[in-house]
């Protein structure tokens, strides 16, 4: 084996915990040996086709990005993966390939036999090939992969691209004859499900799928156990059932834990150890760790969200997947990236836009205490008929049997930004919001809008996000408009709403004084007017607590290859970071000072490095009280904060030449300073 998998996609391989005779599970990554094509080569899929000219890769891997990210139309179409597995396969155990993530179509051969077809680029899916092995030990695996664009698979639209590829890890994962399931939609076959919590208790009812896959049926021990994380035993409780020949059955337990330690978001993030035994008298058959955060939360219409019964402010991002020449083939160190940015920032939620993102992230999330707004691709539009219905109700089952047991997801989102020119969309909404509460009773659904012209699609889901652009897209206004708050107040079901997008476009390398509201569409987007729509868009927010969250658009600059502005093309530029996470922009610390713990000090305009301008303005963001301005040494006095952690000094004069600006200020008895250099270039 390559490696043990520690975590795979939410499921931990507990050993033998003591016990004698256990049949552990074993994973083992396949991410290396891979032969690709693109294109369709006719025999693709037999055991003997020769792929000895095709190019060697490595897993996760994707295409389009190469078109996309220059601007161009990118490609779409298909294309073959193909590699050999070495196996002797043993008496009484079972195997499963387990891929994490295909886009968008995947067509999956083991020796030339089809083992099944997943539609759809963002959900994992497995198959089993116990009976598929050859007994000779010498197997293939050939995967059909395409992206050309369907008629029933979400996204039908949307401001990002759809690439092709294993963009995921795929996995071996072998386990004894009887397991629990690993092809219920590539759930971890166990959900807990946070039925009663408080100060007091933890009431879960936990529902386990097991699987017997022998012709005989076998009395077995389920047991369910709470562990602290040093491996302490908490909670226990078990149940012997008979599991039926060649059936996948539901079996459920309740267990309580009393006076429980609470996951509370940012501040303290706890996290149990759940774990699922299946027992033949005291040999372990098969066993599922899953993180365990417990919690309780609430919308409140008035006041806004609370967290095990007190209040806490959902602010955050949106977040995209892709990278900068990786497309959607990212690695672990490139999310831990993100989560390290969200920490600094000082979020306490992220969107997840407009997918299922990686089961990794999500439980990164988990650890570091940030709530996750999780999502299917139902975005812009949608296609009126049963087969995308269909395919729709897998995408959302994906996400939830896959995703439930992470503390960190909070919502399950239905659509972003359907609109009126759309079929009547308000029958599949509703299957879908009945889907995701007879799937997860204990979590409310979600809808990002832009529209009230089907008044009624918005007040299907629980909750409701506005996604609203004043000082952007023209058709919000300017920035008095986010003023304008109230209008939102009660267009949902239950009143109260979140803004699920906001922001503005900014080239770090554009820059001006006095900026004005720039062409959206245009190829000047100076930094500077990015800064003023988010200093405004957060004034107003933070007023009203019926806004219970907000999500900034976006994290970090994606790729948009239909989008030729802000002087790049290709690339949507709205992001608080650049794309490839190496600059922070102005706005990135403008949050920052007011979200996070750690002490700020922030010259903006940093990089209008060339001035003409001898008369200009300096504005300093910083949750400090009071920051002192010194222009080449001289002191041009202390300034107060605005309460928007927001600090001017107007009409400062440079001189001819290099100007060092400094900024010094002290916050909670640490000395803070800050400093930069602005050339001024007379005529």
């Amino acid at each position: 084996m390559n490696r043990l998998a520690l975590f795979l996609a939410g499921l931990l391989f507990v050993g033998a915990c003591g016990s004698t005779n256990a049949q552990d599970r074993a994973a083992q990554l396949l991410d290396d040996h891979w032969r690709f094509q693109q294109g369709d080569p006719n025999g693709a899929e037999k055991a003997g086709f020769d792929d000895s000219n095709w190019q060697a890769i490595s897993v996760p891997h994707c295409w389009g990005w190469e078109q996309a990210q220059r601007g161009e139309k990118y490609l779409r179409g298909p294309g073959w993966y193909r590699r050999k597995l070495t196996l002797q396969p043993k008496p009484d155990h079972r195997y499963f390939l387990r891929f994490e993530a295909a886009g968008s179509v995947a067509d999956v051969y083991l020796n030339g036999q089809l083992l099944g077809e997943h539609r759809g680029a963002f959900g994992a899916f497995c198959f089993e090939i116990t009976t598929n092995l050859s007994r000779s030990g010498t197997n293939v695996i050939a995967a059909r992969v395409d992206n050309t664009a369907q008629p029933d698979i979400a996204p039908l639209s949307g401001d990002f691209p759809l690439y092709g590829g294993l963009y995921r890890p795929v996995h071996l994962i072998e386990t004894g004859e009887q397991n629990f399931t690993l092809t219920d939609h590539a759930s971890p076959g166990v959900a807990w499900l946070q039925t009663r919590v408080s100060p007091g208790s933890a009431l879960l009812n936990v529902n386990a799928e097991v699987s017997n896959g022998t012709r005989h049926k076998k009395s077995l021990m389920l047991v369910a156990r709470v562990l602290e994380p040093d491996g302490s035993e908490v909670a226990r409780t078990e149940e012997k059932i008979v599991s039926q020949a060649k059936v996948t059955e539901p079996f459920h337990l309740q267990i309580e834990l009393k006076n429980p330690h609470l996951w509370n978001g940012r501040k303290d993030p706890y996290l149990y150890r759940a774990v699922m035994e299946l027992r033949d008298g005291t040999a372990l058959v098969d066993a599922v760790e899953q993180p365990l955060g417990l919690r309780f939360y609430a919308v409140d219409p008035d006041k806004g969200f609370f967290l095990n019964g007190q209040p806490y402010h959902l602010h955050g991002v949106n977040r995209h997947q892709d990278r900068p020449n990786k497309g959607w083939a990212i690695s672990e160190a490139d999310m831990d990236e993100d989560i390290g940015l969200l920490k600094e920032i000082g979020a306490t939620v992220v969107r997840c836009c407009h997918y299922q993102h990686s089961d990794y992230f999500y439980g990164q999330c988990d650890k570091a205490g940030i709530l996750v707004w999780a999502e299917i691709p139902q975005v812009d539009r949608i296609n009126g008929g049963p087969q995308f219905e269909e395919t729709s109700r897998n995408q959302l089952l994906d996400l939830i049997r896959q995703s439930i047991n992470h503390p960190s997801i909070f919502v399950w989102s239905l659509f972003n930004e359907l609109r009126p020119n759309n079929p009547d969309p308000h029958r599949e909404l509703q299957d879908l919001n009945q889907l995701a509460h007879g799937e997860d009773p204990t979590r409310p659904t979600i809808a990002a809008t832009c529209t009230d012209g089907w008044p009624q699609m918005n007040k299907i889901p629980d909750l409701l996000g506005w996604n609203i652009y004043p000082g952007w897209y023209s058709e919000w206004g300017q920035l008095s408009n986010f003023e304008a708050l109230e209008k939102y107040r009660h267009t949902s079901q239950h009143g109260g709403f979140c803004v699920s997008e906001y922001g503005a476009g900014a080239n770090v390398t554009q820059h001006e004084d006095n900026p004005k509201h720039p062409k959206t569409d245009g190829q000047w987007h100076p930094e500077e007017w990015q800064a003023i729509v988010h200093e405004a868009a957060w004034k107003q927010f933070k007023l009203h607590p019926y806004v219970w969250g907000t999500f900034v658009w976006n994290l970090a600059d994606f790729t948009s290859y239909w989008r030729h502005e802000g002087g790049i093309p290709g690339r949507n530029d709205k992001g608080l970071i650049t794309y490839d996470r190496q600059i922070k922009k102005d706005a990135f610390y403008f949050y920052k000072a007011n979200w996070s713990d750690e002490p700020v000090l922030y010259i903006t305009d940093r990089r209008f490095t060339e001035r003409t301008n001898a008369i200009t303005n300096v504005k300093i963001y910083s949750n400090a009280s009071r920051v002192e301005l010194l222009v080449n040494g001289a002191s041009q006095k202390t300034c107060d904060n605005d309460g928007n952690d927001v600090f001017t000094w107007s009409d400062v004069k440079l001189s001819p030449g290099q100007n060092k600006i400094e900024a010094r200020a002290e916050r909670g008895g640490q000395a803070m300073s800050d400093e930069c250099v602005w050339t001024l270039n007379m005529p």
